[in-house]
């Protein structure tokens, strides 16, 4: 059931940070001792990100909304716009705004299932920039508090440099000319 694995086997899985190769684990479900035999689990199973490496964390948090009242705001009466926007930069421009707006509008209009929807591109956005999923899960983030969870996305997309305004293609436009985004204040510091 379990192949024995060869000592190359294991080099290869040392030199990877594996943890079970001095210890090697015996093979599940055999319980007679006279056909017990050890098996090393591939280095992917345990290693699945590069040595040292830290996934990055949120650049605001989830109920930050002082940190953008407007937005906010917005996002509180009309979530759809704010989802439109995220999404159109999330997808790099593949759907607009305004489709994934309607979209969003017609499932929260209709369904309870809008924050399952949204979820997907926070996922997607997570990706994109390795971010941890927290506070919790991101269809349990979108379920409990969806216009938190979209204005969080919203700041994180925005102190990255995107302006949210003028979608996907003229912000890849700004960029090819060497436009960046002014850089934010933040409020209360003084000389």
């Amino acid at each position: 059931m379990y192949p024995t694995a060869p000592p190359d086997d294991e080099k290869y899985a040392a030199d990877h940070n594996h943890q079970n190769v001095a210890n090697p684990v015996p093979a599940p479900g055999l319980n007679n001792p006279s056909v017990l035999r050890t098996y090393t689990p591939p280095p992917y199973a345990y290693n699945t990100q590069p040595s040292g490496h830290v996934r990055g964390s949120w650049s605001t948090g989830l109920c930050h909304c002082f940190d953008d009242p407007a937005n906010c705001m917005i996002t509180a009466f009309c979530p759809c716009i704010t989802f439109g926007q995220i999404a159109e930069i999330v997808s790099q421009g593949s759907t607009s705004c305004a489709s994934q707006g309607v979209c969003y509008g017609i499932l929260l209009a209709t369904t309870a299932n809008a924050c399952l929807y949204s979820c997907f591109y926070r996922s997607r956005l997570r990706g994109q920039y390795d971010l941890e999923e927290a506070p919790c899960v991101d269809c349990l983030v979108h379920f409990c508090c969806a216009t938190c969870a979209l204005c969080q996305e919203y700041r994180e997309l925005r102190n990255r440099g995107f302006d949210m305004g003028i979608g996907w293609e003229a912000n890849m436009d700004r960029r090819r000319r060497g436009v960046t985004a002014a850089p934010s204040v933040v409020p209360g510091m003084t000389r």
